[in-house]
């Protein structure tokens, strides 16, 4: 079954940086669009990032702009997200999710069929 495994989370002070990835396999009809999630006790799950299967078109909430990067490597079936100047807000569970391509990368979780088990990431001020 599709499987993936997000790792790279831990604490970091504000304005440092951490670096997700995740790792994927068996997601059927190839690599499709990958996405980065976010969920902390007090808000609802959000997309943080979205990245076509070729790397073409991203997306990018605006609470991240400007300090997190998506990439992707489809030979290691691995996508990242660096993150950058980090904030306290930042805190949350950080999910990645993944879904077959159509013609977009929603940044919708009902959008995405697969999903990891989710990495901790906790920015101290």
């Amino acid at each position: 079954q599709a499987q993936l495994v997000e790792s790279g989370g831990g604490s970091a002070q504000a304005g440092g940086s951490l670096r997700l990835s995740c790792t994927y396999s068996n997601i059927p009809h190839g690599h499709g669009c990958m996405a980065w999630f976010r969920q902390s006790p007090s808000q609802e799950r959000e997309a943080v990032a979205t990245v076509t299967p070729s790397s073409v078109t991203t997306f990018y909430a605006d609470s991240v702009k400007g300090r997190f990067t998506i990439s992707r490597d489809n030979a290691k079936k691995t996508a990242y997200l660096q993150m950058d100047s980090l904030k306290p807000e930042d805190t949350a569970v950080y999910f990645c999710a993944a879904e077959m391509w159509r013609s977009s990368c929603q940044p919708i979780s009902s959008a995405y069929s697969y999903w990891g088990q989710g990495t901790q990431v906790t920015v101290s001020s």
